[in-house]
């Protein structure tokens, strides 16, 4: 591993003190199943942490950038520079794909599928770089591979998503922001298919079923967008 670390570290312009920790990012839990006695845990618990300094770091970009959006508009940007397609494009940029290690089945996986895959790992290497470099290094990492999409996405208007659409008209008239929960989860680990409900407050206006969970709940924003924009 250490060979694979040491190019990773050369593509992204980091170089780990805790080389266990950019290890670790690298583990996709399918790989534990084949070598069971690998010696450190997947990558799930970074991935969870990497998801929120990403969110808190690019939250504070479009705070600083956009001084008289309001709150709806810059959490429909951030949607849009989160997702698992841009960060998946990231992932792929700096060749993350050929340092994750995962089973002989996951490396099959084309299309969605290997995509939630490099988002989370991509997330799990944003975790492992505040853990061991500190806000500042993690913040120039997420400046210069993520923010840096920021006018593609808005030339594209590629952030009128069926989730931003559904906010935005929302907001506007209900004066709330819809959230997401699951409803349900199939299937083994490494091939979990989610239910996500859309609810506006506590009332659960439409359901939608994916690979991930962020495909899911696109799928119930579309179809709660159908049902209230038809219903009024």
């Amino acid at each position: 591993m250490t060979m694979a670390s040491d190019a990773l570290e050369r593509n992204i312009g980091i170089t780990f003190n805790n080389n266990d920790l950019l290890t670790e990012a690298l583990t996709h839990r399918s790989y534990l199943n084949e070598y069971p006695k690998w010696s450190l845990p997947h990558n799930e618990r970074l991935e969870y942490l990497g998801d929120a300094v990403l969110e808190l770091m690019v939250s504070e970009e479009l705070f600083k950038k956009f001084p008289s959006q309001p709150e709806g508009r810059l959490t429909v940007l951030r949607a849009a520079l989160v997702n698992y397609q841009i960060l998946a494009k990231v992932a792929e940029r700096i060749g993350l794909q050929e340092f994750i290690m995962m089973s002989r089945g996951e490396r099959k996986d084309t299309g969605k599928a290997r995509e939630v895959i490099l988002a989370n790992a991509m997330e799990a290497l944003i975790g492992a770089i505040y853990l061991d470099q500190g806000f500042a290094v993690a913040k120039k990492f997420i400046d210069a591979y993520v923010m840096v999409n920021l006018d593609e996405v808005l030339k594209t208007k590629s952030y009128k998503d069926a989730k931003s659409e559904l906010q935005e008209v929302i907001q506007e008239r209900l004066k709330l922001t819809p959230t997401y929960d699951v409803v349900a989860e199939e299937g083994p680990a490494h091939k979990r298919m989610f239910t996500m409900g859309v609810y506006f407050g506590t009332t659960l206006i439409a359901t939608g079923e994916g690979t991930s969970k962020q495909e899911a709940e696109a799928d119930a924003a579309k179809n709660a967008l159908k049902r209230y924009t038809q219903s009024k």
